[in-house]
């Protein structure tokens, strides 16, 4: 039985107490949050569990094994290396942290004190994107030409981060998980309407090393709510709709074909592929709870979490990237390489 100490119940934290009080391998031992009407609400339902606004008094052995970090972005990174410092396991929500020197201090911590650092980018644990990364490992869309996202929605407004870090972070983590390519260059531009030092909206541009580019368009300022990629190969195209409650998912047999040669201008046209139209059968279950899940069993079993660390990172490196591009103009620029922390 895997003790877990939840820090921060707020928007979110009430989802993870439910999850991980619902998993027969974990108990929820401690509660933490700062607003005593907030611990008091979710503490009543758990009598048993510690429930305090120091989080000092969460990250004792004797009350946890692992803690869950459910607070705002900025405090994460010290959140996460008290817990790692003091032996304990860590599950901290997206992002990991707020640069790339942080995002690697608590790769070495975990290493060096053999503890699991689990980073939340719950859409890795999404069936349907499961299902279309099969579909684009297994080459059924063909060589990928590029991804287009939107994550759009009216609110919820945030005050401590922008659309930036708060809604593109998720279609990051995806389309980083989709291309099998290193990003080497962002750019990103935004408007900041509400609050002139935060940003509604931000359009992101990433190119990969093999020639592959994602579009990210992000906002809390719509008034339709929106949760769609789109991927276009050379063979087939897929649009992954998350709110489309039947299907998730379509796969197109279209596309575009270019004559292999021609000897003039006339010559040279365009072919168009129109065919079927099908939605693939996706088993639901809820994200979340698959995360959780998976999360208890890496500290149990001693297994890599599928996004450890090193995935919270590179997801943080396009993150910073883009946020010093928006604040710069837009301009290109280029992404630190972490090839050399892969090996």
């Amino acid at each position: 039985m895997v003790r877990v100490g939840i820090v921060g119940l707020g928007y979110w934290g009430p989802n993870l107490v439910r999850n991980f009080s619902e998993l027969p391998e974990s108990e929820v031992t401690a509660l933490c949050d700062i607003d005593a009407d907030r611990l008091q609400k979710v503490s009543s339902r758990f009598p048993r569990a510690l429930a305090t606004a120091d989080v000092d008094e969460v990250l004792d052995r004797d009350w946890v094994d692992a803690v869950v970090i459910s607070t705002p972005t900025r405090t994460h990174y010290s959140l996460a290396r008290k817990a790692l410092e003091k032996g304990i396991h860590v599950f901290t929500e997206k992002p990991m942290a707020t640069s790339i020197a942080e995002c690697e201090e608590l790769i070495k911590l975990s290493k060096k004190n053999g503890t699991k650092l689990f980073v939340g980018h719950i859409f890795l644990y999404n069936a349907a994107v499961q299902k279309l990364k099969e579909y684009v490992t297994n080459g059924e869309l063909g060589n990928i030409c590029y991804i287009f996202s939107s994550r759009l929605n009216l609110g919820p407004v945030r005050t401590d981060v922008n659309a930036l870090w708060d809604l593109a972070t998720h279609d990051i983590s995806i389309i980083l998980h989709l291309i099998d390519s290193e990003p080497v260059s962002v750019n990103c531009q935004g408007l900041a309407y509400l609050n002139n030092k935060i940003h509604d909206v931000c359009t992101v541009t990433i190119h990969f090393k093999n020639g592959c580019m994602a579009i990210l368009h992000s906002s809390w300022l719509d008034p339709n709510k929106v949760r769609q990629m789109t991927v276009v190969g050379d063979r087939k195209m897929a649009v992954y709709n998350d709110i489309d409650p039947l299907e998730k998912i379509k796969i197109y047999e279209k596309g575009i074909d270019k004559p292999l040669y021609s000897d003039n201008f006339g010559e040279f046209q365009f072919s168009y592929r129109y065919g079927d139209t099908f939605s693939p059968r996706i088993v639901e279950a809820e994200s979340l709870k698959a995360e959780c899940q998976h999360f208890i069993q890496c500290v149990q079993n001693g297994v890599e979490p599928r996004t450890n660390g090193l995935n919270g990172m590179e997801v943080v490196n396009v993150l910073t990237g883009a946020d010093h591009s928006l604040h710069n103009g837009g301009g290109k620029v280029l992404l630190q390489s972490l090839a050399e922390n892969k090996q």
